[in-house]
């Protein structure tokens, strides 16, 4: 009895898993449709959730009519920067925390998080202002600063370094191991799944990041794909066609960036003391 219930309740939880799954993805799937229908399929009712006549002519539209191709690249450039720029200081500050023992410690600590109870859009004027008078307004630079560092991501790195053995630092050290060394050649190497989890997050918020490049980088030279399509949508009488193919390859590289990731992803958030 007790083992018909259980596999009822597997069957149960699997379905309703399934059903989630389901739920979740289905945006995607219609965003990936619409972006290969005309405009009158678009609108038509019943609508269409394979389309009969798919075309590609809304993605041609969006590389010949627009610069798509800048505004990727400018959004390619930005993201990876910051990537590996928060990464590393992300690392070496949890490292810090972690491993190395100073007054003060977890004040900084505590310091560091309490940054992350400021609401973002409080910053935004004082940290404009600033980049106005150093001249970082219509730079890449102005646009990547901001996102060199993240309280969060460092607050991962901290809790995934703890896990380290202090045992392999302490006999680092009787070798003659610099602390350089002991980052980069064990830390470091230790911490694939921590960096795997903080990649993805760095990518996320830069890629999908508009309000700041929007304010601090007006000019179209240095619009990001966010910021381009958006501002593309409001200018023009775009069909919505356009817009979801334009969705659909900002898209793309998020994806791929988390199925590559994926093994590390899981296994490093439990780990990290993420898991709920």
């Amino acid at each position: 009895m007790n083992t018909r219930l259980n596999n009822s309740s597997k069957i149960a939880i699997y379905v309703f898993l399934m059903l989630i799954g389901i739920f979740s993805i289905f945006p995607f799937l219609w965003m990936v449709s619409t972006s290969l229908k005309n405009t009158h399929s678009i609108f038509i009712f019943p609508p269409e959730f394979i389309p009969k006549n798919p075309t590609f002519d809304n993605y041609f539209y969006l590389f010949k009519e627009t610069p798509f191709i800048l505004w990727f690249k400018n959004s390619v450039i930005i993201t990876i920067v910051a990537i590996l720029y928060n990464l590393f200081f992300s690392s070496l500050t949890g490292y810090v925390l972690a491993k190395m023992k100073f007054k003060g410690k977890n004040f900084i600590f505590l310091l560091i998080l309490g940054t992350t109870m400021i609401p973002y859009n409080v910053l935004l004027v004082p940290v404009f202002v600033i980049f106005s008078h150093l001249k970082l307004v219509n730079t890449f630079p102005g646009i990547i600063i901001p996102g060199l560092a993240n309280a969060f991501i460092i607050f991962v790195m901290r809790q995934y370094i703890f896990t380290i053995p202090n045992e392999l630092i302490d006999a680092a050290k009787m070798d003659g191991a610099s602390e350089i060394t002991i980052f980069t050649k064990i830390i470091l190497p230790l911490c694939k799944p921590a960096l795997a989890i903080n990649a993805v997050f760095a990518f996320l918020w830069t890629w999908n990041s508009f309000v700041w490049p929007l304010i601090l980088a007006p000019n179209n030279e240095y619009y990001t794909l966010q910021v381009g399509l958006a501002l593309f949508q409001s200018y023009n009488n775009i069909p919505w066609g356009i817009v979801m193919a334009g969705a659909t390859l900002s898209f793309l590289p998020q994806l791929i960036l988390y199925l590559f990731l994926q093994k590390f992803f899981v296994s490093g958030i439990t780990m990290s003391g993420l898991k709920g």
